[in-house]
């Protein structure tokens, strides 16, 4: 069983600097077809200052600091036993090219179901630019196998 103790637990921050090659192979790598977020044109003609981050990219935060290995490590979660439960965001600013975003997730909440078969580790996540504006907000549920 994974101890309570975790919750409330933050990881360190996650720095994410925006770049257009990373946005343009992620946009199509998840097949995303509207051109807005592969065309500098067209992202501008949606007021956009340069092209913007799909929408599931800042995931990548913590994926690419190492902070979601890291985590699962202290947590004593093997990734053999890991399944992907639920995603969410929230939007308050766009996030474009030449950004950099900061995100720094926290344990939520720690709890099992079926005699503790199953236990989730609920994360949330604040993502904020370079002037400290919130960008995002993030949620998470990871499910254990036991």
């Amino acid at each position: 069983m994974i101890d309570r103790k975790w919750i409330g637990y933050e990881t360190a921050a996650a720095v994410l600097p925006i770049e257009r090659t990373r946005l343009i192979f992620f946009a199509k790598t998840i097949g995303e077809t509207d051109p807005m977020y592969t065309d500098l044109e067209v992202a501008r003609a949606a007021g956009y200052a340069d092209l913007p981050a799909p929408p599931t990219f800042l995931f990548a935060a913590e994926l690419d600091s190492g902070q979601a290995v890291q985590l699962l490590s202290d947590l004593s979660v093997p990734t053999g036993r890991l399944l992907h439960g639920e995603q969410g965001f929230s939007y308050y600013r766009a996030v474009c090219v030449g950004d950099t975003v900061t995100v720094r997730s926290k344990i939520i909440d720690i709890y099992d179901r079926k005699n503790g078969a199953l236990e989730f580790i609920v994360k949330s996540a604040r993502a904020v630019n370079q002037h400290g504006d919130l960008v995002a907000e993030l949620r998470s549920t990871l499910v254990v196998r036991n």
